[in-house]
């Protein structure tokens, strides 16, 4: 006779844990690779045990629900049942194209601590501007983000790391500058995604600003940058969002820029299922693993816990709203 399959760890989140007979979800949503991107080598899929909860509550300010992972389906309820359960009471769900925009209106009306980001991210705007449908996509989003609980214009900014031609680029510059405008026209905040672009993005802003003025709120998503780009953002008042790679032993730099900022200006996020803090590197990432990634911003800062907690909770709320 086959053996069993071993008894799910009762140590992660009941609607986490991997079943007896594990085979990846198949619901027919967009999926994270099973293997690592630099590496190719193949990822584990159970997800890591809870946490110790938050002595202070927070909310996870940048995460992809729609985006599925690991070996079980767990919907939006569930997910933020587990994240409550170690002291985080809300999400921003993000939308990064049309689809995900469809899906976070429908999340955020059916999920009470769960707010809403849309936009079209960067790599997805190149692509479009490429096949002549931008604009066609762009109307749905300037549709959708007009919804009260869709309190952020985002992900959207620059991405030179995948999309390195200049035709790209001056598509995804044309594009930001779109949903900057547009989040200021709805007085709503700005999410940017920044990799390998700290100069045209920071450039780009300013020159919005001159011109007509940013958003209320400007934030840094997975803030990637280092001390300079701190410097910046604390300069001129724009938030700086930290996930998983602030754990990680080699980013010295990033805590660095951590160590720089003001409380007032420190976010915290999963970018779920992206990103998984230390020390579940690679495995699925979700709400309920913040604790991980806030504990490790208070460590590097020398802050107590709850004291962080409670300024990154606050700077949440004037950000996004009351969830």
């Amino acid at each position: 006779m086959p053996d069993h399959a071993p008894t799910p760890d009762p140590s992660v989140p009941e609607d986490y844990r991997t079943p007896h007979a594990p085979s990846v979800a198949k619901d027919g949503g967009p999926r994270r690779d099973t293997r690592e991107e630099k590496t190719g080598k193949k990822r584990r899929l159970e997800y890591p045990p809870a946490p110790e909860p938050l002595p202070v509550p927070v909310m996870d300010n940048h995460t992809h629900l729609d985006f599925r992972d690991g070996l079980v389906h767990v919907d939006v309820h569930q997910a933020m049942d587990a994240a409550e359960a170690v002291g985080v009471v809300g999400a921003v769900q993000v939308a990064c194209d049309v689809e995900s925009a469809r899906f976070t209106v429908q999340a955020i009306e059916a999920e009470p601590r769960l707010l809403g980001a849309i936009a079209l991210h960067p790599n997805d705007a190149a692509r479009l501007t490429a096949r002549g449908e931008f604009e066609e996509a762009f109307a749905v989003i300037e549709e959708l983000a007009a919804h009260p609980r869709v309190r952020a214009v985002g992900e959207t900014g620059l991405d030179y790391f995948r999309t390195r031609e200049e035709e790209g680029h001056a598509a995804q510059q044309e594009s930001f500058r779109r949903h900057i405008r547009l989040a200021r026209a709805l007085g709503k905040a700005l999410q940017i995604h920044d990799r390998d672009a700290h100069e045209d993005v920071v450039r780009i802003l300013l020159e919005e600003k001159a011109a007509g003025g940013l958003p209320p709120h400007v934030v840094f998503h997975c803030f990637s940058g280092g001390p300079d780009l701190a410097r910046t953002c604390a300069e001129h008042g724009w938030h700086a969002s930290f996930a998983g790679p602030v754990t990680f032993k080699a980013n010295d730099g990033l805590r660095e820029a951590l160590r720089l900022l003001p409380q007032e200006l420190i976010l915290v996020e999963t970018d779920a299922p992206f990103l998984t803090p230390h020390p579940h590197r690679g495995r699925p990432n979700a709400p309920y693993l913040i604790p991980l990634t806030l504990r490790a911003m208070a460590e590097a800062r020398g802050e107590d816990v709850a004291d962080l907690a409670g300024a990154v909770a606050a700077s949440t709320r004037t950000v996004y709203g009351e969830f």
